[in-house]
Order: C-alpha cells, then sequence, then structure tokens
C-alpha cells in the first residue's frame, strides 16, 4: 500500500503450473545452446555438390532408375516423395473443404456482416 492508502499498480508475478512449458522451453534452449557451443566443426572434412550439378535432374534420374546424374540423388528421393504426398494430401483437404462449403453443408461466408439479405426483404 502506499501512503495515500491506495494499493499498487504494479504487476505481479502468478506462480503456478502454467509456467512449466515456459521453463521447459527455457531448459531445452539451454541445452541445445550448450551443445552447440561446445560442437566441433570440422572443416576440413565439408563437402559439397560438384561444381555445375544439377540435383533437380539427379533425383528426376533417380525416381525412374536411370543411372545418370551428377550427384547421388537417392537420399534426396525420399524427401522428395514425403514432400509430395503432404502437398498432395493438403490440396486433397483443400479441394474437399471447398466442395463442402458449395454444397451448403458449410455456411458460406457473407460480406453483409452475417445479415441475410432474403429474410429481410432483400434480393440476394
Amino acid at each position: 500500500m502506499s501512503s495515500d492508502g491506495t494499493r499498487g499498480t504494479k504487476p505481479e508475478l502468478k506462480l503456478g503450473s502454467h509456467l512449466v512449458p515456459g521453463l521447459a522451453a527455457v531448459a531445452l534452449f539451454a541445452v541445445m545452446a550448450l551443445v552447440f557451443l561446445t560442437s566441433s566443426f570440422p572443416l576440413a572434412e565439408a563437402r559439397g555438390f560438384p561444381e555445375g550439378a544439377s540435383i533437380t535432374a539427379s533425383i528426376g534420374y533417380a525416381m525412374f532408375n536411370i543411372g545418370q546424374g551428377d550427384v547421388n540423388a537417392e537420399g534426396f528421393l525420399v524427401a522428395f516423395l514425403v514432400i509430395a504426398v503432404a502437398l498432395d494430401i493438403a490440396i486433397d483437404g483443400a479441394i474437399f473443404l471447398a466442395k463442402r462449403g458449395e454444397e451448403g453443408v458449410l455456411e458460406p461466408l457473407r460480406t453483409d456482416g452475417g445479415t441475410d439479405g432474403r429474410r429481410n426483404g432483400g434480393d440476394d
């Protein structure tokens, strides 16, 4: 309480179980920072792709088992196919939701603030 008898407006820290996820995130960050800062990255072993190599073409050759290409792309092939399937599922879901909305199962969005003009004598 202040000198005039009123309560202060300072924020108070509320302790409880809702702090656990935040503390877990801070602990995970500390562990990851410790691992990153204490690990060594040998630059002598760093390798890249050959100059002018086409990874896209190599993935295409690996998909059809042609055996050409500048890069061994079998490791990329699994990631490429997983991403392709995930995108296909997302597109199918979007189309399903769009068609469901057209058939009247989902209420279509209204641009007039949610009022139905047909009930009020409107012609839309």
